[in-house]
């Protein structure tokens, strides 16, 4: 009888790959891992330790333009911040990931899907429920679930089956894509603790920015930024210009204590740089170019905007229909903001509309 097929979503770490030889011994089962690209490094060491450990196939998808056109930007058309704080990041990244793997499975004919989420964090409802509602019929199987080790329990399997993982104990847990860095574990889970500086890679620290501040202008049309100091560019690269300079001083460094999906509190460190910086330009055109009770609404709209990403129902018919009076909303969205970057701080100095709706000779006395 031919063997089951199972699609793992893969990032190389030592869970996911602890996962693959589970698979294989549990379920009798040829494992396939897809590792999608939304601003990792390294993916040919990722894919060769897939390979390695007895991956049939190691997938590596480039989901790094998808991501960033079709859902980051869409969220900050909405204004969708999580509690004010959190960017959305991670979990912007999570249904696009559960996209490409129900498209492998219809391609290689697998019956389940796999992934490395543990119990107590939001990640493993944000695929489960991607997946029921893209693809119901897949089965979803998610091993560090099930199985409930220890670290020290997975290094020791990692080693009596010879995976070739990087089993040092690492004081932090890192997740990152183009839209921003979560860093969680180790000291941080004290919210008492400042971080160190050691958990930051994106932001210089304030003492190392530069004494002189930079000006950047941003261009939107239609809600969606366009352009930097006036010269178009495609959004991977806008927003990777943005997290370098924004990065470079100080700005995009996050700290909150965040309602976790599955009802705990917990302290999330984080780093989005472009992230705050658009959020920022965004609103401010707004203000320039939405009427009042269009204003005041859309704030109730991106909070729940937010919640619903957050939760994981980025494929519900509650975020198309909220996507649609954003949509409404960003017509005249059009127009420049001018920014000034210093010493972590995003202040918008100017802002310009060719569908303003403020008028000088009103406003003057």
């Amino acid at each position: 009888m031919d063997k089951e097929t199972i699609i793992l979503a893969y990032s190389g770490g030592l869970d996911t790959s602890v996962c693959v030889r589970w698979l294989q011994e549990h379920h009798n089962a040829k494992v396939i891992t897809l590792t999608a690209d939304l601003g990792m490094v390294d993916l040919e060491n990722v894919k060769s330790k897939a390979l390695q450990i007895g991956a049939t196939e190691a997938l590596i998808i480039d989901g790094r333009k998808e991501f960033i056109e079709s859902f980051v930007f869409p969220a900050l058309k909405a204004g969708a911040i999580y509690e004010e704080r959190y960017p959305l990041a991670t979990a912007l990244g999570r249904p696009l990931i559960a996209k490409y793997m129900t498209e492998a499975a219809i391609k290689f004919g697998a019956t389940s899907l796999a992934h490395g989420c543990t119990g107590k964090g939001n990640d493993q409802v944000r695929l489960d429920v991607s997946v029921g509602a893209l693809a119901p019929d897949l089965k979803v199987i998610a091993p560090v679930r099930e199985w409930g080790w220890s670290r020290d329990e997975e290094i020791e399997y990692a080693l009596q089956h010879n995976i070739p993982v990087e089993v040092k104990k690492s004081r932090f847990s890192v997740d990152e894509n183009l839209w921003g860095r979560s860093v969680e574990a180790g000291e941080l889970e004290d919210p008492w603790e400042e971080p160190p500086e050691e958990a930051y890679a994106w932001t210089q620290p304030i003492s190392r920015t530069p004494d002189n501040p930079v000006y950047v202008e941003i261009g939107f049309v239609k809600g969606t930024p366009t352009s930097i100091d006036g010269e178009d560019m495609p959004p991977l690269d806008l927003v990777n210009h943005l997290n370098s300079i924004a990065g470079e001083h100080g700005i995009g460094r996050i700290d909150h204590i965040e309602n976790r999906l599955v009802g705990i509190k917990s302290r999330e460190v984080y780093e989005a740089p472009a992230g705050l910086t658009l959020f920022t330009a965004h609103k401010s055109l707004e203000s320039l170019t939405l009427s009042k009770n269009q204003s005041r609404l859309k704030q109730l709209i991106a909070q729940e905007y937010a919640d619903v990403v957050y939760n994981g129902l980025w494929y519900s018919a509650h975020r198309r229909d909220m996507d649609a009076y954003v949509e409404s909303t960003q017509q005249n969205v059009t127009g420049s903001v001018r920014m000034k970057l210093y010493k972590g701080n995003c202040i918008v100095v100017g802002r310009q509309s060719p569908r303003a709706l403020y008028s000088h000779k009103l406003a003057t006395y």
